[in-house]
């Protein structure tokens, strides 16, 4: 077997560069930005100094998911506001070693996990049920309700530019509103409001006197139509859900009002800035020109294309989203997305499961002791394929296993497929929106792995550029609140000026077009054997052990009910 010619680890320019070891700022501070970032899976507060946006002060914690079933994802709302207001309490701590105090915070921004969506009491200001995150998937009968009514799962793509899914937050309040009866009272009582995490936060931050969202969360609710960024009467009626119970939408950037509350250690505060977590990131690695990419790599990935002040509607299944819209007068600027369901989760996988991998943060370490796959692909089609193929019959494989594979080539393997993955919907982005994408910004846990970044770039052809920030959503979201207008802690102008905390590590690809030309043929045509694994039968009456004790139960039925109705006849006889 021939496992070709041994690629270096990595063509990085510079390894991660220490804090102290970053170019200091000789700017005069003028200003402190906190940021929320309310994630899936943790919650943090961080403070950045103005205009050069160094994260002097941060504070983050776990923030635990519910599972009653099977493809069920809850999280407790209130849950939510207290990690909020702790980790804002820490954070806050850390300043005076710094040379800062609280008031010394200007504004605060806040970006959310997205889709996730919570009902409260409007009266009481408690929750009416816990949140269903974004992934939850208890709404699929709902969808078949909404596709069998429309006839078309994709009916209004042309309007919101996403498809009817268990993904998105009309859905869910649809749920909420048929299955919770606290939920259908409080609607019939108008006192029940619903919103995605950004709205929850802001109601309870300001002791319910703001009930807003921004476009970008807005976008994804299935409720927004994208050229009025306005809630949508017709699908408000479709979905059976009034106006009245959803946030007002406004900018990404503006002054929005003060935190009130006293629970909160931000009291006093600004709030001038609200954005997606994935949006936030875009912005966070300065993809603010037309076919400027960014893909964060987690346990699964997200990528976002800016196409500009027009939205592109995609033919491959790609979703159309508000990227950011940074003033109330300022242009909307447009994204498509593109996601991979199975990341570092097949890394996890390989830990857990089948037990290949001790540790999937060793992933690096054991798939460098080989220097190719040895022709192995693993397709992690483990709930099937989304963008491009939309198949969800699909499964996982792992194929071209001879008696020489070892672990290490599975393992490297599966690094090879977050790329094919990523490849896959940047072919797609590229035929879409009509830019040349030319490099590809990278960021997210997964992006440590200098291997993963290697072989990202060797995939695709072009320099693939990580940010040393790692995680850019909090920086994202921390320039879109400093330079709201009022506020004017900066003036965001990416194409003027150098952003001191923007630093990146350029991975070159080592391959050549024809070595790339065959492995991605290779990998399409496993996807090809993954494809239709799954195959619906026809329904059959089965008769299970529970159908025979029905049936024999029969004939005593049928004889005691005929004797009553024999007594009931003699005695109506005697009677008369």
């Amino acid at each position: 077997m021939t496992e070709g010619k041994n690629l270096p680890h990595s063509s990085a320019d510079v390894p991660f560069r220490s804090k102290e070891l970053r170019k200091q700022s000789l700017i005069q501070h003028t200003g402190l930005v906190g940021v929320i970032d309310e994630g899936t899976k943790t919650i943090g507060f961080s403070i950045y100094t103005t205009p050069d946006f160094k994260e002097i002060a941060a504070h983050r914690v776990e923030l635990s998911v519910i599972t009653p079933q099977d493809g069920w994802y809850e999280q407790d709302p209130l849950e939510m506001m207290a990690s909020i207001n702790k980790c804002a309490e820490e954070a806050i701590k850390q300043l005076p070693e710094q040379g800062f105090s609280a008031s010394d915070i200007v504004t605060v921004g806040i970006t959310n996990q997205r889709e996730t969506t919570i009902v409260w009491d409007a009266v009481t200001g408690k929750p009416l049920y816990n949140a269903l995150l974004w992934k939850d998937i208890r709404t699929s009968t709902t969808v078949e309700q909404i596709v069998a009514k429309v006839q078309d799962p994709n009916h209004f793509r042309s309007s919101t530019g996403l498809p009817i899914s268990t993904y998105f937050s009309a859905l869910k309040i649809r749920w909420l509103r048929d299955n919770v009866p606290e939920v259908r009272q409080a609607i019939r009582e108008r006192r029940c409001k619903a919103g995605t995490v950004d709205s929850w936060i802001v109601w309870n931050l300001t002791n319910g006197a703001l009930h807003i969202t921004d476009v970008t969360n807005a976008s994804r609710t299935l409720l927004m139509n994208l050229e009025t960024q306005a809630w949508d009467p017709v699908l408000l009626k479709t979905f059976g859900i009034r106006e009245e119970m959803l946030p007002t939408i406004h900018s990404c950037s503006e002054i929005f009002g003060k935190i009130t509350s006293e629970r909160s250690p931000l009291r006093g505060m600004t709030l001038s800035g609200i954005m997606g977590n994935q949006q936030a990131s875009l912005l966070g690695q300065m993809c603010v020109k037309p076919g400027q990419t960014k893909n964060t790599y987690r346990s699964g990935c997200f990528l976002l294309c800016n196409t500009g002040d027009k939205p592109v509607f995609s033919r491959h299944g790609l979703l159309t989203t508000v990227a950011y819209k940074l003033g109330p007068q300022a242009p909307t600027i447009y994204a498509i997305e593109g996601a991979v369901s199975v990341a570092g989760h097949a890394l996890s996988w390989l830990q857990n499961k089948v037990r290949i991998l001790p540790d999937s943060r060793d992933a690096e370490k054991y798939a460098e002791m080989v220097p190719t796959s040895g022709d192995v692909y693993f397709v992690p089609a483990f709930t099937g394929l989304y963008a491009p193929y939309w198949r969800q019959n699909a499964r996982g494989i792992i194929i071209g296993l001879t008696q020489f594979t070892r672990k290490n080539h599975i393992v490297r393997a599966a690094l090879e497929s977050i790329c094919f993955q990523t490849r896959d919907i940047l072919e797609c982005m590229h035929q879409e929106c009509g830019y040349e994408i030319n490099k590809l910004h990278a960021d997210g846990k997964l992006t440590t792995n200098n291997l993963l970044m290697q072989l990202q770039a060797d995939t695709i052809g072009m320099p693939v550029f990580r940010s040393q920030l790692m995680d850019s959503t909090a920086f994202g979201a921390a320039m879109c609140a400093a330079q709201a207008d009022g506020v004017n802690l900066c003036q965001f102008e990416p194409e003027k000026r150098y952003y001191e905390n923007v630093h990146y590590d350029t991975f070159l690809a080592t391959t050549t077009y024809v070595e790339r030309k065959e492995r991605y043929g290779k990998w399409k045509r496993a996807v090809e054997r993954s494809l239709g694994w799954v195959i619906k039968q026809k329904k059959t009456r089965e008769y299970t052990e529970e159908n025979y004790r029905m049936l024999s139960s029969l004939p005593a039925s049928i004889f005691l009910i005929s004797s009553f109705a024999m007594l009931v006849h003699s005695l109506a006889a005697s009677g008369q």
